[in-house]
């Protein structure tokens, strides 16, 4: 659950950047944001998060 939480706002701090600097329109990010939720319903949706926590996985266990 952390791992999503963190991952929804990151994505959620790149969307409001990109839509300051002028690069993301708002119909874009409601786009994407409809995409997102369409996704969640199908059946790829565990897919993709095994996907989100093995990158998650791989990324907390590199150290500097």
């Amino acid at each position: 659950m952390a791992v999503s939480v963190s991952v929804v706002l990151l994505l959620l701090v790149l969307a409001v950047v990109f839509l300051r600097s002028g690069s993301l329109k708002a119909s874009h990010a409601v786009v994407c944001v409809l995409l997102g939720f369409y996704l969640s319903g199908t059946t790829v949706a565990p897919t993709i998060q095994s996907g989100l926590e093995a990158t998650a996985n791989v990324v907390s266990s590199i150290r500097p």
